[in-house]
């Protein structure tokens, strides 16, 4: 026999065969996340992930695979999906680097309170904890990120792990990660435990609707009756609840503050709201928190206590699903642990209808001359061009039902402020973790789940620019979103801040320019440019009017300032030291507090 034929060669589609018969550890988690309707998972393939991605390519008739350019976009990716569906949202990372690069995605999951399974790849289980190449300790890395946190040990254990996770995920509104190593992602063999029963866990699950005890509900009525002047705080913890709590703000005469994150909890149009509160809020509602003496407090992690009323000065009650936030940043009188809504429900016929509307009138015409001012600073015709120009003509192009994502900077104030969000839109961005960078991909989240709905990420330069490559994505996966980026060439926010919080000349913020014009085109979608107010309409409108995703450059006067709603005697102290000690643009910026001033007094 000639020993150089290969005489087994026959026998390797038989082989083939009774593998592909058999179910990898990886075959049964992805399977068992479509019984959990999971339908896509955002990642980027890896070599140790590559089980996984054989899963997913032989289901990817069930399951989309969004490759994504880079792994923190593919955590804000599934974040922003959370948010925006209220669904689980997976991101998919391999070994090392990847699944390190995931983290801070995950943390925005984390502290803003959005459902996301992440799942990572590991070195071979036989070389782990001997260094080899990209092992990491990623149940110990994760640990704090979690609230599940667990290796996969083989196919029958993956079953029932992925069944912990996801229902761990979605009723603790947390992230839970799953972690495997390489070689166990093909794992077939069926041995198991004596203790294990297979099929032992179940998918059924649903979303808890938690209403406080009847007693409780009558107190909480009863402390907000006696009440004269009630406001109402509003965060993501109300959305879906804001016609009942336009009703409750009715009966008790009392505007509707909104936390950031709470932005689309009622329209910016709602007769009862004042919008928004704190650096980035408005006047009338800082001067409903300082004027009142009953607080009511619906789904909100607001953290700046500065800007609530002061300890014992306001009768409050606080709603909230997780009891350990209830007083956590106020002195409450009771607490009602319950879903908002329909804890609001309850609540609402024992509410006596206040006759005396006088608090809430007063709010009413602050906040007919603070959109005046907002009117004011939105028409200026000044050059250079004027961020809130911008989101003017953004507002105007929005359809009823557009999703709007913004970032952590100076734009997070033109968006809070001058973005206008409609009932029936939605609207987010990194709350408690405030971090650059999610905008982008929160779009692209937005797209996939909604492709029907025009998605608008109002984005600033230095934040695009920290995951652009997500712009890539969008081409990829022909996501027709519009991103309107604000383009100052400085990080902004921490310019004014290192200026006005501080008092010192602006340090280490200039950014180098880029031609996103040319970033868009080259990436295969399109791009415009406006740099004149009366620029910026058309540029806008092409960019909107396209089928592929668009990109408009929207290059701004980058000494405007993001002024607080009333700046306070120490900021402006601030602020002169900050000129007199040799801030490089002190004349520029002089001139333009100067001019924004006479301009909104003349007008």
């Amino acid at each position: 026999m000639d020993l150089g034929t290969p005489v087994f060669l026959p026998w390797i589609p038989l082989f083939r065969s009774a593998r592909a018969m058999a179910k990898t550890t990886a075959d049964v988690l992805f399977e068992r996340l479509l019984a959990w309707g999971v339908d896509v998972i955002f990642g980027l393939p890896g070599d140790g992930i590559n089980g996984f991605m054989e899963a997913l390519r032989t289901r990817r008739d069930r399951i989309r695979f969004v490759q994504v350019r880079h792994e923190e976009g593919a955590a804000f990716m599934a974040c922003g999906y959370a948010k925006f569906t209220g669904r689980l949202g997976v991101c998919l990372a391999t070994s090392g680097p990847g699944a390190i690069h995931l983290l801070n995605g995950l943390y925005d999951a984390k502290m803003d309170g959005a459902p996301v399974l992440a799942i990572t790849g590991q070195t071979y289980h036989d070389l782990m904890g001997m260094h080899y190449q990209q092992e990491v300790n990623l149940i110990g890395l994760f640990e704090d990120v979690t609230v599940f946190n667990q290796q996969v040990n083989g196919p029958k254990h993956a079953h029932s792990l992925v069944d912990v996770a996801c229902r761990t995920a979605l009723s603790m509104r947390g992230v839970a990660h799953l972690n495997c190593p390489n070689d166990w992602q093909e794992l077939t063999d069926e041995a198991s435990s004596d203790m294990m029963v297979p099929g032992h866990t179940a998918v059924a699950w649903r979303p808890p609707i938690v209403v406080p005890q009847a007693e409780t509900i009558k107190t909480a009525a009863a402390i907000l009756n006696a009440t004269k002047r009630t406001v109402i705080l509003a965060g993501q913890g109300a959305m879906g609840a804001g016609e009942t709590l336009e009703r409750v703000a009715d009966a008790l005469g009392a505007p509707i503050v909104k936390a950031l994150l709470g932005k689309a909890t009622v329209p910016d149009d709602s007769p009862y709201t004042t919008g928004g509160i704190g650096l980035l809020g408005t006047l009338p509602s800082e001067k409903a928190m300082e004027e009142c003496n009953g607080l009511l407090l619906v789904g909100t992690n607001f953290p700046y206590m500065s800007y609530l009323p002061k300890p014992g000065q306001a009768k409050a009650v606080q709603i909230d699903r997780d009891p350990t936030r209830l007083g956590l940043r106020y002195p409450i009188d009771i607490g009602l642990c319950g879903d908002a809504g329909a804890t609001l429900e309850v609540l609402l016929p024992l509410l006596k209808r206040r006759q005396d509307r006088s608090f809430l009138e007063t709010a009413q015409n602050r906040m007919k001359e603070w959109w005046d001012l907002m009117k004011t600073r939105e028409e200026r015709d000044d050059d250079p061009l004027k961020p809130q120009v911008v989101a003017r003509h953004v507002n105007d192009l929005l359809a009823d039902n557009a999703i709007v994502t913004t970032d952590s900077g100076t734009i997070t104030t033109w968006a809070a402020r001058h973005i206008k969000i409609r009932r029936g839109m939605h609207f987010s961005c990194s709350g408690n973790l405030a971090t650059m960078a999610p905008g982008l991909p929160y779009a692209n989240a937005a797209q996939v789940a909604f492709p029907d709905r025009q998605v608008v990420a109002f984005v600033g330069d230095g934040g695009f620019t920290m995951l652009g490559c997500e712009f890539i994505t969008a081409v990829k996966h022909n996501l027709p979103i519009k991103v309107v980026v604000i383009k100052n060439n400085v990080l902004g926010q921490i310019k004014w801040e290192q200026m006005v919080f501080l008092g010192n000349p602006e340090y280490g913020v200039e950014l180098q320019p880029i031609d996103f014009v040319k970033f868009a085109e080259a990436c295969g979608g399109v791009g415009f440019r406006c740099e004149q107010p009366e620029e910026v309409r058309p540029a806008l409108e092409m960019a909107f009017q396209s089928k592929k995703p668009a990109l408009v450059e929207a290059v701004v006067d980058p000494f405007e300032p993001p002024l607080p709603a009333r700046a306070t005697p120490k900021q402006a102290l601030h602020l002169a030291e900050s000129l007199a000690r040799g801030e490089p643009n002190r004349v520029r910026i002089a001139t333009t507090l100067f001019r924004d001033k006479v301009t909104e007094y003349v007008k």
